[in-house]
């Protein structure tokens, strides 16, 4: 502990390291929540319907072991070291040697690379333990809303309530602006949530939407939303326009809003006030 607090590359490099082993972790997370919640969901509808549910294998995040998509191979220890593992084995099973996923190696790569940054910004303490968890929180959101068009509740809320704890000691915001923050955070999507509905009969966003910028607004005060909104904004009609330029996805096809939150709400975490800077100096 003490050579990490004295030496900041050797911070930067044990950070970045254990950043990739969370990132392995993170695909198990991404993975299994949404269907460890259809289980759930499964399970309340046969007893609402008083009707018996086919007992299905334990599944959560320990347990079964993971296993290749294809074959059912158990993956063995050695075949998952982050990102190291995939180049050993070339991107293919062990067994099968069919594909593995290039997303796998990715986020462990991403989360490392995003680890060490944050070891770089804030340095050796609590700062840096609040950032991370924050961080590893958002790829998981964003990786889920993506595939499933859901913000689970059990990791958007806790990271609510994470926030109000942190800036309960002040590290990035008072805990007025924070609690404001979250106050404003899920109004405002909220309210345009119903207006949007009232005039075109759809609904254009999630509850989930409303709670993750809460969340937001809880780590970083409620100064932070509109530059969180405008951002996210601009993520989300650059990716969608690059989506349907390049990758050719259909334009009328519904995006989920959570990736793009997540994505502002990390680039105002990280640059919030050279942001904001550059914002009013344009003005």
């Amino acid at each position: 502990m003490e050579l990490l607090s004295q030496h900041p590359t050797a911070l930067i490099a044990v950070t970045g390291l254990l950043g990739l082993i969370i990132g392995s972790f993170l695909n198990v997370v991404i993975y299994r929540v949404p269907k460890m919640l259809e289980n759930e969901w499964r399970q309340g509808c046969c007893e609402l319907l008083e009707q018996e549910c086919e007992q299905s294998e334990r599944f959560n995040l320990m347990t079964p072991a993971s296993t290749c998509p294809h074959c059912q191979h158990t993956i063995r220890p050695w075949e998952n070291i982050p990102v190291i593992s995939y180049l050993a084995l070339k991107g293919r099973c062990g067994a099968c040697r069919e594909p593995i996923s290039k997303r796998y190696p990715m986020v462990e790569f991403v989360t490392g690379l995003m680890s060490a940054f944050l070891a770089w910004k804030f340095g050796w303490g609590y700062e840096l333990a609040a950032a991370l968890v924050f961080s590893w929180a958002l790829i998981c959101l964003t990786l889920i809303d993506a595939d499933t068009q859901l913000l689970p509740d059990n990791i958007t809320l806790p990271l609510l309530w994470l926030g109000l704890i942190a800036n309960y000691f002040g590290l990035f915001t008072s805990l007025e602006q924070a609690l404001w923050g979250a106050v404003w955070g899920y109004m405002s999507l909220w309210s345009i949530f119903w207006l949007f509905k009232l005039v075109t009969g759809k609904e254009g966003m999630g509850y989930g939407d409303f709670k993750l910028l809460a969340a937001l607004g809880a780590w970083m005060g409620w100064q932070a939303l509109p530059a969180i909104i405008l951002l996210s904004s601009v993520v989300g009609a650059l990716i969608g326009v690059a989506g349907i330029l390049i990758m050719g996805k259909d334009k009328n096809k519904p995006m989920p809003f959570g990736p793009y939150l997540a994505i502002a709400g990390w680039i105002q975490f990280c640059w919030g006030e050279a942001i904001n800077q550059a914002y009013l100096n344009l003005l």
